[in-house]
């Protein structure tokens, strides 16, 4: 299939420098043929009209919980702080995730990143645990294929879970021993992995964390497996204070410093958060090429604080977005993220704290390069065609004097076409095969199912307890 796309008016090629551009974009052969005023179609190409919308490549999801997006606006969680909010939503609901749950999860979940210009998403998925008559992987890429995106899964798990959980409705934490969770993701990156350029599936190895959830003894091999397998390293790191003060009693070093000796830093690493980093350990994550998944809304929302992304990306490191499980963030779509951050930088640092041009950067090219597809994330003749045109029609972004800035300004972003590889996964602001009305009713269903089976698990416990 070859596309072109017409009458741009407002392009940005998604650089640091937020660089312009006019014309056309001429899709073929999975990458960008031709760009610029001077484009033209070919016989056979099926033309878009971009007159008045706003082209940039497609967004990039650094971090994703797709698990919660039936976990949102949990009564007992929705004015907790992180601590007490992993308790009670991610913590006490797993053990209701069923099939048939996490796959209309996770549907939610891209639909509402693909409807707001995502092409690539990664998803950290820490729930594996033996009582799953299912592989919670092959669901989560079954849907991904389904709706077209490139998507890495960043398979999680625990060696151990959170000793200070002291509330007895909160069910044991799901583990698994050491030798298990790296047979597992072997053979689940043996199934899905495609190191390729232009991959559609991808793997990485990502405990839930490494100081809660692994033995300090099991970091260096875990580092160790995932490079022999070719694979990334994620997971959350510096989240709160908690963390900090976790981190330092245990080890008497902050916890970048005392995972760099771990092996959990370099090029193939990323984190999501990093709220709690000092200048040493923002040097270091430059030098070394260790991104952040920067989650602006998440951290707000639970109170963590705002991770230093400016000061990363001033640095020269590398700063992606992540919008974060909609369990902490109910809005978990990339033009709240860009918008928020944005807005939240600004709010505490002064208006010269980011500008538009360097958040949609972050969400496209930064991303890119967290995750490591090389060349994704900008528009450039022979870059691979993932292409967001975002509708500007709403009343929100009418008036605007600089329109080409409002995907990351207004909150409104909205996709009214989007390509990955050149294929369409979304036309005339609908996704093909989708019906909304349909997920909405599976959504309130196993929505009310955990809600019920929660609720007569913690009425069991509260008639037995003395």
């Amino acid at each position: 299939m070859s596309v072109f796309v017409q009458n741009i008016e407002h392009g940005l090629i998604g650089d640091a420098l937020g660089t312009r551009f006019q014309g056309g974009l001429r899709l073929a052969d999975g990458r960008v043929q031709a760009m610029g005023p001077e484009a033209r179609p070919l016989p056979g190409d099926q033309i878009i009209d971009a007159r008045g919308c706003v082209v940039t490549p497609g967004l990039v999801n650094t971090h994703h919980h797709l698990f919660q997006s039936v976990m949102k606006a949990v009564p007992e969680g929705i004015n907790a702080g992180l601590d007490i909010w992993l308790q009670k939503v991610p913590y006490a609901f797993w053990p209701y995730l069923d099939e048939e749950t996490l796959r209309i999860s996770a549907r939610i979940g891209l639909v509402e990143l693909i409807l707001t210009g995502a092409t690539t998403v990664a998803d950290h998925h820490y729930t594996f645990s033996p009582t799953y008559d299912y592989d919670p992987a092959q669901v989560l890429f079954e849907e991904a294929a389904r709706w077209g995106v490139r998507f890495v899964l960043a398979r999680g798990g625990n060696t151990k879970g959170r000793s200070y959980f002291d509330d007895p409705t909160i069910p044991p934490s799901f583990t698994e021993t050491l030798p298990q969770m790296l047979d597992q993701v072997a053979k689940t990156a043996a199934r899905w992995h495609d190191p390729s350029p232009l991959s559609m599936r991808r793997v990485a190895v990502a405990p839930t964390t490494p100081v809660f959830n692994l033995d300090p003894h099991e970091l260096i091999p875990v580092a160790e497996a995932a490079r022999s397998l070719g694979l990334r390293i994620h997971s959350h790191l510096s989240e709160n204070t908690t963390y900090l003060d976790f981190v330092q009693k245990a080890s008497g070093q902050r916890p970048l410093r005392w995972l760099m000796d771990q092996g959990w830093t370099g090029p193939d690493v990323w984190y999501a958060h990093l709220v709690e980093i000092d200048a040493w350990e923002i040097a270091h994550l430059a030098e070394t090429g260790t991104a952040m998944a920067h989650c602006v809304q998440a951290n707000a929302r639970l109170g963590s604080g705002i991770a230093p992304a400016d000061h990363l990306h001033a640095a020269g490191g590398v700063v992606s977005i992540g919008v974060d499980g909609a369990g902490a963030n109910e809005a978990a779509d990339m033009g709240a993220a860009m918008y928020a951050t944005f807005a939240t930088h600004r709010a505490t640092k002064g208006a010269a704290a980011t500008k538009a041009e360097t958040v949609l950067h972050w969400a496209s090219a930064g991303g890119a390069r967290a995750l490591g597809f090389e060349g994704l994330g900008i528009l450039a003749v022979g870059a691979p065609a993932d292409v967001a045109v975002f509708d500007i029609s709403h009343p929100r972004n009418m008036g605007l004097h600089d329109a080409a800035l409002a995907p990351m300004i207004t909150g409104a972003c909205v996709a009214k076409h989007s390509f990955v590889g050149g294929r369409a996964v979304v036309s005339d602001g609908k996704i093909p095969g989708l019906d909304l009305a349909e997920l909405a009713d599976d959504a309130r269903r196993v929505t009310h199912r955990m809600k019920t089976l929660r609720a007569e698990a913690v009425d069991r416990v509260h008639r037995s307890s003395p």
